[in-house]
């Protein structure tokens, strides 16, 4: 259940490709993350010796008012090599039919995420300003081993040719904070791969935002290229360590 915890926490905060960058590395999602309409993504871990690269599928429904579903969806790259730097996009949720304005019918890029797991250091990189932002991430804590009680073990199943063990947490949202007027079911389910010591699939599903699916497909388990961890030429780099977690901060502390 740690490593359930520990994996999870990007897309339990719906800011998987963003949440190194901006937040610190979360050893532990909030009981509860509110209704959600769109997903960002799933989260890489920075895990050494497993390089592989793959494309993510993320689909979000939503019945409205008047019963029709609203779809949408999206398609990132992600990568992780073998010194377990990671790769992470956000890209824009487009409506289906969507036929995409950059090569590959990709949707427009809202933001990368570079992060070397060796150095601690995290860029989060915004197309729009072509500025870089770099940050020194603080070495995780330790994390408490904190078995859910509304987890249920799902068994296993393959998926793109890799096992991987499915679990499943329910809560109920009490009518008092749900702002339906009544108590709401909310589910998670992930399917994560021993191999790729991340998850392959995740589903969230709450009857108030619809049901949102982040899918890794594609996967090719091969050293990816090396020019996915480095910031591209032209952006400007800014740090936005604090001065006291700083690589210069760190440097004069020791003097």
């Amino acid at each position: 259940m740690q490593r359930f915890l520990s994996l999870t926490a990007a897309f339990l905060v719906a800011g998987a490709a963003t949440l190194l960058a901006q937040e610190g590395v979360r050893e532990t999602p909030p009981l509860y993350r509110g209704p959600v309409t769109q997903v960002h993504g799933v989260y890489v871990t920075p895990v050494a010796g497993v390089p592989f690269s793959a494309m993510v599928v993320i689909e979000s429904k939503q019945t409205l008012a008047d019963g029709t579903v609203e779809s949408r969806h999206s398609q990132v790259q992600i990568a992780r090599d073998s010194r377990g730097r990671i790769h992470n996009e956000l890209r824009a949720m487009v409506p289906e039919g969507f036929k995409g304005i950059l090569p590959g019918g990709m949707p427009p890029l809202i933001s990368m995420h570079i992060y070397d797991p060796e150095t601690r250091i995290s860029y989060f990189l915004d197309p729009g300003t072509m500025i870089a932002r770099m940050r020194m991430i603080p070495a995780p804590r330790q994390l408490v081993d904190a078995s859910d009680p509304n987890a249920q073990d799902l068994g296993f199943t393959e998926l793109n040719g890799m096992q991987a063990r499915g679990t499943r947490v329910t809560r109920t949202i009490p009518a008092q904070a749900s702002g339906t007027g009544k108590d709401v079911q909310v589910a998670d389910e992930f399917w994560y791969s021993e191999d790729l010591h991340m998850n392959l699939l995740e589903r969230h599903t709450d009857v108030r935002g619809g049901e949102q699916t982040v899918a890794i497909l594609s996967i090719k388990t091969e050293e990816p290229a090396a020019s996915l961890f480095e910031v591209p030429a032209g952006y400007k780099v800014v740090d936005m360590t604090p001065a006291e977690n700083s690589p210069a901060g760190r440097q004069n502390a020791m003097h």
